[in-house]
């Protein structure tokens, strides 16, 4: 190929399994992703928001994620995401449950609504494991699912080495990982088949084309600058973070440093009482005396 295509950035993953032409793909991607969570393996699917070369030309913000019906009815979403950040989780829950809430128009029934699986790609971890590939359902502490409609799942890009790719799944997590530095020319053996080769067709076409290059370069530049925009902020907050913590440890010794000021104050306090105290005794003893020596004078 004439330039390194990374299957990564959101208009090149949304050209290889959002476009028509490449349903097929969509449909391998689901069976190899989703597997034994289907009730039955999807034949065919209607994207509902087809890859549209312009938009990504023309709208830095365009929509990237890739939505789908099968036969059945049921609802896919698969979303690419380069950097993660605490509130993503978050983002993932929030975007299920609008596709699934946007079945049912006002007066339908809830038995109307069909499962929904959301598929997120991650090349950021957000999971402190080792396992790159995490399904999420409704269940209570007992284990018992509350819902089958409700599916997430999540794939931890970098979390994924394997030397022997055993499946599509495998392939499939593989491709993303290696093909922007693949030698079209000796593809590996875990690339020969139908869908690999149309997926690197794909690729080619962002290469070769000098319109859809510039599209690719574009959004991999405006990638770039929001990466390093959030990078940023991540170090301000830090900073920030730092700043309070610095303060925090200030506040807490100037506390304790008064607690051990009033602590010498009580102190100072009992010791003047004391010293009272036996000034008193010290007095009564004198008067005592005197009044002693008086009685012997007199007795004299």
């Amino acid at each position: 190929m004439k330039h390194a295509i990374d299957p990564k950035v959101d208009c090149v993953f949304k050209a290889l399994l959002g476009a028509p032409e490449n349903s097929n793909l969509l449909v391998n991607f689901l069976n190899a992703m989703l597997g034994e969570h289907l009730s039955s393996p999807v034949q065919s699917v209607e994207i509902l928001n087809p890859y549209n070369e312009r938009e990504f030309i023309n709208d830095k913000l365009s929509i990237v994620d890739i939505k789908a019906l099968d036969a059945e009815g049921q609802l896919f979403q698969v979303e690419i995401q380069l950097a993660s950040y605490p509130s993503l989780p978050g983002r993932m829950l929030y975007n299920w449950a609008d596709i699934y809430s946007q079945q049912l128009k006002s007066g339908d029934k809830y038995g109307k609504l069909k499962p929904c699986y959301a598929i997120w790609m991650l090349d950021d971890n957000i999971h402190h494991d080792d396992d790159y590939l995490h399904h999420f359902q409704m269940r209570d502490r007992k284990g018992r699912i509350l819902s089958e409609h409700c599916h997430i799942t999540v794939l931890e890009l970098k979390k994924f080495h394997q030397q022997t790719i055993l499946n599509n799944q495998q392939r499939w997590l593989q491709f993303f990982n290696e093909a922007e530095s693949l030698d079209e020319a000796k593809l590996p053996d875990w690339m020969q088949t139908q869908e690999m080769q149309q997926a690197m067709s794909t690729l080619r076409r962002f290469s070769e084309k000098d319109r859809a290059y510039f599209e690719y370069k574009a959004r991999q530049d405006y990638i770039s600058e929001q990466k390093t925009i959030q990078y940023e902020r991540e170090q301000e907050i830090l900073a920030k973070k730092e700043e309070i913590g610095v303060l925090a440890e200030e506040k807490q010794q100037i506390k304790q440093e008064k607690e051990q000021i009033e602590q010498e104050i009580i102190q100072i306090e009992q010791e003047k009482e004391q010293i009272e105290q036996e000034k008193q005794v010290a007095l009564a003893e004198i008067i005592e005396l005197k009044a002693l020596l008086a009685q012997q004078n007199k007795e004299r």
